[in-house]
């Protein structure tokens, strides 16, 4: 089996390559992206190291796919030490990072992003993600944080952990052009709006265009680019390849 760890738009555009998908077995971390994957042998759940390992002996993987989110970082690492553990290929992908727009602030981690934000003052619109959430929430101090999610029982669970305000969510789930997020950011005077560097796909470009036009600054948590294909017709050559062996 090859198997295609999940999450990502890339995911779903490699897995539809394939018109015989009974030689792929897909992983995704939630039920909630479980969902968005039709057909198939897809399992939602998260899997540490021991865990994958057992999931390749049980699974008889014969190459290991990451299309994993770029943020995933210990999901990668993780899946790269066990394939090789296990004498598997590793095929991972690396997404592109969005161009760099002047008016935006830059941080190499999420914790430089926090000591920021700690010093500074106005409302701030979240386009994080919940596991972001809690550290947020330890330095909102007087300031209004906005949180944009995904509308599934899971984020909006975090949210209520949390104490989250009804009127400080945003669920919606994307794409977002940019007129969208113009619209939201211009409802809720945002004065900066917090993201990550998703890349094109994830629509960083977007979210950046709408601050420059509302004149809101974007304060964004770079991200180290692995090595990795960038063309999925080619990884899905090389994988059915490896896999025929």
């Amino acid at each position: 089996m090859i198997w295609v760890i999940g999450g990502t738009s890339e995911a779903r555009e490699f897995i539809n390559l394939f018109e015989n998908r009974e030689i792929l077995v897909v992983t995704v971390a939630t039920e909630d992206g479980r969902k968005i994957l039709l057909g198939g042998n897809i399992f939602a759940g998260r899997l540490d190291y021991g865990g994958m390992v057992q999931f390749i002996r049980m699974n008889k993987i014969r190459v290991l796919v990451d299309l994993s989110h770029p943020y995933a970082v210990e999901v990668s690492e993780n899946a790269e030490m066990a394939a090789a553990s296990e004498g598997i290929p590793y095929l991972g992908f690396s997404r592109r990072r969005a161009e760099r727009f002047d008016e935006a602030v830059y941080f190499d981690s999420l914790d430089s992003c926090i000591q920021q934000i700690i010093v500074m003052e106005g409302i701030f619109f979240f386009t994080t993600g919940v596991k972001t959430l809690p550290d947020f929430e330890r330095i909102k101090g007087n300031n209004r944080f906005i949180y944009r999610i995904i509308p599934s029982q899971e984020s909006l669970g975090i949210c209520m952990e949390n104490n989250i305000s009804l009127g400080d969510i945003v669920a919606m789930l994307g794409p977002f052009s940019r007129e969208l997020n113009t619209a939201l950011f211009k409802e809720y005077k945002a004065d900066y709006v917090v993201m990550k560097d998703s890349g094109t796909r994830g629509g960083t470009r977007e979210k950046l265009l709408a601050c420059r036009g509302l004149g809101i600054v974007p304060l964004v948590i770079g991200r180290s680019e692995k090595e990795g294909y960038r063309d999925l017709v080619k990884m899905k050559i090389d994988a059915v390849r490896l896999f025929k062996g």
